[in-house]
């Protein structure tokens, strides 16, 4: 079953310089399973994500043939219909939990404030949700958590923190960017199974954005792999080591080995073509 269907995506900024393809043409769908989007800094993964929920703001626009999720038109739905599929049934995890929480509420305060305003629950039943939902990204001592401020967290807890706040409306589709990027390997692991054990057990769609092309292949079912705006390669994850696209395979031969020649990374040469 298809949740979510995009066709000739495309995002352009109007600048003083000119006009600016952030995303050019990308095309992809999506069911319930774990969807990567891979590339380096700049190639436009970040903007198809905010896309999905129309988090683009002007001078960006967005234009797509298609952008359907679950039978809704997204590029028809009015903004009241926006807010309310944000959240609620499409959830995003932004990169870095430092810049997404607010710096003097209580993470207590952030994950019931949802819940009272929009749901219009009671204080009371509001916090067990909160404290469920970060048990079940596996944070030890909610109670004690919920009473924390956000700089008295790692960035392990944060980005845990994060990822409970986005899963407690139960949401059909998760947009995760690059939500492990600043973990260290153990605590990444555990993020990751995290994320694999809610897509197995809720059914939810993923999106997990990153530039690690290990990861992705160990963690994903398909990968997308941009470049410059534009999907040059789609790929099962299981053979992303057997990618033929000159980028992809440009991009894993400078990943460094273990046991490897000690000997300087080879650099990517790009090819004008790549971008057209």
């Amino acid at each position: 079953m298809t949740l979510l269907s995009v066709k000739d995506l495309r995002v352009t900024f109007d600048t003083e310089a000119g006009r600016v393809e952030a995303v050019r043409g990308v095309s992809f769908s999506l069911g319930r399973e774990r969807l990567g989007i891979v590339g380096e800094s700049g190639s436009g993964k970040t903007m198809t994500g905010r896309s999905v929920l129309r988090l683009i703001r002007p001078p960006g626009r967005i234009e797509a043939a298609e952008m359907v999720f679950d039978g809704t038109d997204l590029m028809r739905a009015s903004e009241r219909e926006m807010r309310a599929l944000r959240g609620q049934r499409i959830a995003m995890v932004m990169q870095d939990p430092k810049y997404s929480l607010n710096p003097v509420m209580k993470i207590g305060a952030q994950l019931t404030e949802g819940l009272r305003r929009r749901d219009g629950l009671s204080a009371k039943v509001a916090r067990e949700k909160a404290i469920e939902a970060l048990e079940a990204v596996q944070i030890r001592g909610p109670e004690r958590v919920m009473e924390a401020y956000p700089h008295e967290l790692s960035g392990g807890m944060g980005q845990r923190v994060m990822i409970a706040m986005m899963l407690i409306p139960n949401p059909d589709l998760l947009i995760a960017d690059e939500p492990t990027s600043a973990l260290d390997v153990t605590v990444q692991a555990e993020v990751l199974s995290i994320l694999d054990g809610l897509v197995r057990d809720r059914g939810m769609g993923l999106i997990f954005i990153s530039h690690d092309l290990r990861l992705v292949g160990r963690f994903c079912d398909r990968v997308l792999v941009m470049y410059k705006g534009r999907v040059v390669e789609e790929l099962e994850a299981k053979n992303l080591m057997q990618a033929e696209h000159p980028y992809t395979r440009g991009l894993l031969n400078c990943l460094p080995r273990i046991g490897g020649e000690r000997a300087p990374l080879p650099g990517l040469d790009r090819a004008a073509e790549w971008a057209e």
